[in-house]
């Protein structure tokens, strides 16, 4: 009897004994994560999608990494192809292009498609644009990018064009004339074709091109580590894919602290040596990067103003996705698809905002919406949080007219400096947890920091940002939800290879069409920087933000009419 209560007790003993092997082993190899592991978890390799994605994008697709993807329904899958195919761009016939057989734009010029008619305003004009190579021979395929604008600077008046690749060295650019007066036209080739072959390579070959990291510590001891979206190589890894959104982050372990002990987030920093020899001549700042295409006749036309007609809705378009949105007339932007109220007075602001709280989610370019608020309106004071400078997070508060304005960074990958562990938090988190309401304000940006990526992890983000705003006006209709586009930026060789324009407009064509249909306002700051005549910048000048601002208000607060 007592051998079988012996044997008992050791059979008990070593199911124990076998439950903590499992345990210690488990625990392990969650902390130890590596590429094996992870594909066989509900992240799918890039090979299980590569034949349906290949036949839509038409671009040759190497393995990003083995979690690129997540496993996708039916009609997420179908949303991700037709967003693929529709940002998919025109490439040179045959491969790999000579420098001096690129386009040049010295050797490009433009011409207005009868001048000599007469203009009235609410016509459009119409530009043939006709690309040339280094050797002055006409290109004969597309591929190239370009921005356009009409603007007539001593009103200060500027709208963007729209413009058409006729895949054969030609682009037709349409204006729809809003002003009366002399107009002129300006084309910027940005990058020739051969360039943005490039572009796309680095794109879908080298998202490691920025790095990041992060700072793990414990006691007096600390160690630093690479992280990413994807961490390619047999090293241990800490998985920091967050639980709620599936969004995928990875940082290499410690040699001897646990993953469990990361105290903040960081860019690491930008890549070099990244181009070929030949490549490198793309990108040249005085030859081909944002040079302008000149005429190769008159430039400008004359446009009369539209007779026995009201001027105040003469510009108005009834198609929400109308070109241009809008347009800038003695500084002030117009929109086409919405009434504009101009908040000249620190008080109209306060105004409209009086009881509400405004949540700005995004990066430094929606960070200008809260500098300038704060700075603008007198009663609107910063409580300093001890945030990091230009990191945050950041409040302002009115006690008196009981506003709360409050700005907060995106989750990774994002490029700031030192951003404290416990403050990296994603979007669609954040949407979650707000009741919402009439009092309540919701802007969203999201771009810039995504350029280096393949587009399927930007599209992945703007997915559960999405279903998080979808979720938030199910219960509360009366948020307002304000979403600030991409804007162009001044651009030199390295800045090409990480933040080109091209990057950021594929992106931000993604987010108009995955946002689209939603009960969602947008403020245009793409043509907003594109036509005003101020330089480029990533951060635009004080007067376009506050154009941006009223835009952003005139949601919050419209006009009755």
């Amino acid at each position: 009897m007592w051998r079988d209560s012996f044997r008992l007790q050791l059979f008990c003993l070593l199911m124990a004994v076998l439950a903590l092997v499992v345990l210690v082993h488990n625990f392990f190899q969650l902390e130890h994560l590596d590429d094996d592991t992870i594909s066989g978890s509900n992240w799918m390799t890039e090979d299980s999608v590569q034949h349906s994605l290949s036949q839509t994008a038409k671009t040759t697709r190497k393995p990003y990494c083995g979690y690129s993807q997540q496993t996708l329904s039916k009609r997420e899958q179908v949303e991700q192809e037709s967003l693929l195919a529709a940002i998919q761009w025109p490439k040179p016939p045959d491969g790999k292009v000579a420098f001096a057989q690129s386009t040049d734009p010295t050797h490009s010029d433009f011409v207005i498609v009868k001048p000599s008619r007469f203009f009235k305003v609410g016509d459009q004009l119409e530009v043939l644009v006709r690309m040339r190579d280094f050797q002055g021979n006409p290109k004969q395929y597309g591929g190239d990018y370009l921005q356009a604008r009409i603007h007539s600077p001593g009103l200060k008046a500027g709208a963007a064009g729209r413009i058409v690749d006729c895949h054969n060295g030609l682009y037709k650019v349409f204006f729809t004339l809003l002003w009366p007066g002399e107009v002129k036209i300006s084309v910027s080739l940005v990058h020739p074709s051969e360039a943005i072959q490039v572009l796309l390579r680095l794109r879908e070959e080298r998202p490691d091109r920025v790095y990041f990291k992060s700072s793990f510590k414990s006691g007096r001891y600390s160690e630093t580590t690479e992280c990413n979206v994807c961490l390619p190589g047999g090293l241990p890894v800490c998985n920091f894919t967050d639980l709620y959104t599936g969004e995928p982050w990875f940082c290499y372990k410690p040699r001897k602290l646990s993953c469990a002990s990361r105290i903040s987030h960081a860019k690491g920093g930008y890549l070099k040596g990244l181009l070929t020899q030949e490549e490198s001549l793309f990108f040249q700042s005085d030859v081909n990067i944002k040079r302008p295409i000149l005429s190769s006749g008159p430039d400008s036309v004359i446009v009369k103003p539209k007779a026995f007609t009201d001027s105040s809705s003469m510009d108005r378009a009834e198609d929400p996705t109308a070109s241009p949105s809008g347009y800038y007339y003695e500084d002030q932007w117009r929109s086409r698809t919405h009434w504009i109220h101009n908040f000249n007075k620190s008080d109209d602001i306060t105004e409209c905002l009086q009881g509400k709280v405004i949540h700005l989610f995004g990066d430094s370019t929606i960070r200008q919406w809260f500098e300038y608020l704060t700075a603008f309106v007198p009663d609107l004071v910063e409580f300093n949080l001890g945030s990091p400078k230009n990191v945050g997070p950041f409040m302002s508060v009115d006690l008196r007219h009981n506003i709360l304005l409050k700005f907060r960074c995106h989750g990774p990958p994002i490029r700031f400096s030192t951003v404290f562990s416990s403050e990296l938090r994603y979007v669609a988190n954040e949407l979650n947890n707000i009741v919402g309401g009439r009092n309540t304000v919701v802007a969203i940006t999201i771009w810039s920091h995504f350029s280096t990526f393949p587009v399927e992890v930007y599209i992945r983000r703007l997915r559960n940002i999405r279903r998080a705003v979808v979720q938030l006006l199910d219960r509360s209709p009366k948020t307002a939800i304000v979403i600030r586009t991409a804007n162009v930026q001044e651009l030199g060789p390295e800045v090409s290879l990480f933040n080109s324009d091209w990057y950021s407009f594929q992106l931000d064509s993604v987010m108009r069409k995955m946002f689209s249909g939603i009960a969602v306002h947008f403020v245009d700051a793409w043509e907003m920087s594109v036509a005003h005549y101020l330089p480029h910048n990533l951060h635009p000048n004080e007067i376009i933000v506050k154009n941006q601002i009223d835009a952003f208000l005139s949601y919050v607060c419209p006009l009755q009419s």
